[in-house]
């Protein structure tokens, strides 16, 4: 196993946290891992106290496992922190009307504001705000699209004021615009040919809202008008760069998110469940599958194979967010929004 002392141990006060192991503290929030065992425990656990100089602390369970080390059967400290972020996410459902400031987040689990958010962006994929805004972008587009007026819809989702609504830009454009199909939303877009098709991304002037392949240019640019069939697009040369920068990310490995945020904001839009699969599919390392169980395991729910199907089915972003790493539970391809075949291209060119 891996006894390197891992980045966040750095935050952790030893002396403070051994001090809670001796005292099988119940409200303590780090985790403490034997090197003699292997095993990590919380510091309330009954087991048999270790001897100091073979203990390492974390800030979480994941660190732990990260570093080697397997929960213990008998105080299970997964389900603990689990309790803890079930906790969290509930109270942040109840108040989507409202910002939740951390150190109420913090109260809630028991835990500090800075280990809370860290503890709900690691296990969520988003940030406790970042969750609640998905919340409400969410249910502003199922409200849209039920065909509700804007001002009932933007109340609904649970904003405040429309003004607010406006200044979240949860749609990637005006709630106006998203229910109209885009309607008088101005989009730019640029194509090329790639060894994996043609390739489009299209851009409003607030980021990336579209990466697709397809078959020919056309086809490709009708991918972005069934999208936004109400919406006014057009070439932009400047998107260009886009373009070569994805076929870089699959060729070589560069990160794309970094070429593609400094020309504007990534606009991800989808429910809480597919922003976490998204963010999720973004973690399986470059060359590597995963299965579509074992994806819905690794977001805690293993009965959750068929949305998170559904979620990679309807990503709008390919290569970006790439749901051609994710396989059946037999290693075979299965489907793919744009073509098995060029999902078998695309994994063979990231590992070769």
């Amino acid at each position: 196993m891996n006894t390197t002392l891992q980045p966040a141990q750095t935050l952790i006060d030893a002396e403070s946290a051994w001090s809670q192991v001796m005292a099988r503290d119940p409200q303590a929030t780090i985790f403490y891992a034997v090197l003699t065992t292997g095993v990590f425990c919380r510091p309330a656990c009954t087991s048999r106290r270790p001897l100091r100089e073979n203990v390492r602390f974390f800030i979480s369970p994941s660190d732990a496992q990260a570093a080697g080390f397997r929960p213990c059967l008998r105080c299970k400290p997964q389900a603990a922190r689990s309790n803890a972020l079930e906790r969290v996410r509930k109270h942040l459902e109840a108040n989507l009307d409202r910002r939740v400031p951390l150190d109420e987040l913090g109260r809630i689990a028991g835990t500090s504001p800075f280990t809370v958010q860290r503890m709900f962006k690691q296990a969520m994929g988003a940030s406790p705000s970042q969750y609640q805004r998905a919340l409400r972008a969410g249910s502003l587009r199922s409200e849209l699209k039920s065909g509700a007026s804007v001002t009932d819809a933007i109340y609904n989702a649970g904003f405040n004021s429309s003004s607010r609504a406006y200044e979240a830009d949860p749609l990637g454009m005006t709630p106006a615009k998203f229910a109209a199909g885009g309607r008088g939303e101005h989009i730019g877009y640029a194509t090329a040919a790639s060894p994996f098709g043609w390739m489009i991304v299209g851009a409003t002037d607030r980021g990336l809202c579209w990466l697709a392949l397809a078959e020919s240019e056309a086809a490709a640019e009708q991918t972005l008008r069934d999208e936004f069939p109400a919406a006014e697009v057009h070439p932009d040369a400047s998107l260009v760069e886009m373009v070569g920068a994805a076929l870089d990310s699959v060729r070589e490995g560069r990160d794309l998110s970094q070429t593609l945020t400094s020309k504007g904001a990534l606009d991800l839009r989808g429910t809480v469940f597919q922003l976490r699969v998204w963010q999720a599919l973004r973690d399986i390392p470059r060359g590597q599958t995963r299965s579509y169980s074992q994806l819905a395991a690794d977001l805690g729910d293993a009965n959750a194979t068929r949305a998170v199907a559904r979620a990679c089915a309807t990503n709008r972003v390919a290569i970006l967010v790439p749901c051609h790493r994710v396989v059946g539970a037999s290693g075979s391809l299965t489907g793919y929004r744009w073509g098995v075949e060029r999902k078998r291209q695309l994994l063979d060119s990231e590992r070769g």
